[in-house]
C-alpha cells in the first residue's frame, strides 16, 4: 500500500532541529521524499505500523506533528503531480 507520511517539526529550539533530521531520517528508510516534509512510502501493514511507532517515538507530542495518508494499493488514479520534480514509480525495477 502506498502511505503519504507529512510532518511539521518546531525548528526553533537546537533539540527540534535535531528531531527534524531524526524524523526526515527514518522516512528515507520507508520511502522517497516528494516535497520537504511529504514522503511517498510503498510498504505493507507490518512496515506500516513499525514506521509509524519509529516516528511516533522521535516527536514531542506538544509541538511536532505526523499525518499518515493512506491511499492503498490502487493509488496510482488517486495522484495527480503538476509542476516540477515528477515522480516515479515506486514499484518499478530502478537501473543504475
Amino acid at each position: 500500500m502506498l502511505i503519504l507520511v507529512t510532518y511539521d517539526v518546531n525548528t526553533e529550539t537546537a533539540a527540534g532541529r535535531k528531531r527534524l533530521r531524526k524524523v526526515a531520517k527514518q522516512c528515507v528508510n520507508y520511502g522517497q521524499r516528494v516535497q520537504n516534509s511529504v514522503f511517498e512510502c510503498q510498504v505493507d501493514s507490518v512496515k506500516f505500523r513499525q514506521m509509524k511507532a519509529v516516528l511516533e517515538d522521535l516527536i514531542d507530542k506538544e509541538k511536532d506533528s505526523l499525518r499518515f495518508y493512506n491511499l492503498g494499493d490502487k493509488y496510482q488514479n488517486k495522484v495527480e503531480h503538476i509542476g516540477a520534480k515528477p515522480g516515479f514509480d515506486v514499484t518499478d525495477t530502478l537501473i543504475f
